[in-house]
């Protein structure tokens, strides 16, 4: 059954995928029997299969409202009490979810990473341990980059527009202020190692870890 939640938010390009794969390999060298994973928000925007592409492209998909956090809610309760969940998984070249899911079952430890969560009252309370990952916007920019003309097929003009049009106003609508929220807050430039030292001391004494 899941006992403890780690929530990791910051701007897109913060480094939050990455550092919460980092830790998932540090809390299971340090404890090799700890059943644990990783769920995206991502994987919760919303369907938009009734939308044409032409719509989809237009979605400001930094605001809240994009993410369906119901459901994200639902599954993350699911999981406190037992229960196994399919979650949807998202194809950002279509804008919409795939027709496939993953099947999470509850793990002992789970993290779960995004830009918005901190925004949702309902979730935070959930969050036993919630983390901020602090990164420049300019070095967010550099990493959006790298990552959406490699994986997702964007052009760098793109990603550029959008990161002025709604990444930058979005982030200081709602993701900064949400950092106060947040039990600790993490330098996303430094090496992770260094952070992840960090976050193993305070799951010590939050008694999450022996």
């Amino acid at each position: 059954m899941l006992r403890t939640i780690i929530a990791v938010t910051g701007a897109s390009g913060a480094g939050k995928s990455h550092f919460s794969r980092e830790l998932l390999q540090t809390l299971q060298n340090y404890s090799p029997a700890l059943d644990i994973a990783i769920l995206t928000e991502d994987a919760y925007y919303r369907d938009q299969a009734d939308m044409a592409m032409a719509e989809r492209e237009q979605v400001n998909y930094d605001h809240p409202d994009s993410l369906e956090h119901e459901l994200l809610l639902d599954h993350l309760l699911q999981l406190r009490s037992g229960q196994m969940v399919e979650v949807p998984v998202y194809d950002y070249t279509q804008h919409t979810r795939s027709d496939k899911s993953v099947s999470l079952h509850p793990v002992e430890l789970l993290i779960v990473e995004g830009i918005l969560l901190f925004t949702n009252p309902l979730l935070r309370r959930e969050f036993d341990l919630r983390l901020f990952v602090d990164t420049p916007l300019e070095v967010c920019l550099q990493r959006r980059l790298d990552r959406d003309c490699r994986e997702r097929g964007r052009t760098r003009q793109s990603v550029q527009e959008q990161f002025e049009v709604t990444v930058k106003p979005m982030y200081h609508e709602f993701i900064a202020p949400a950092r106060e929220h947040a039990h600790l807050q993490l330098d996303g430039t430094k090496n992770s190692s260094h952070s992840t030292g960090l976050l193993l001391t305070e799951l010590q004494r939050k008694g999450i870890l022996p």
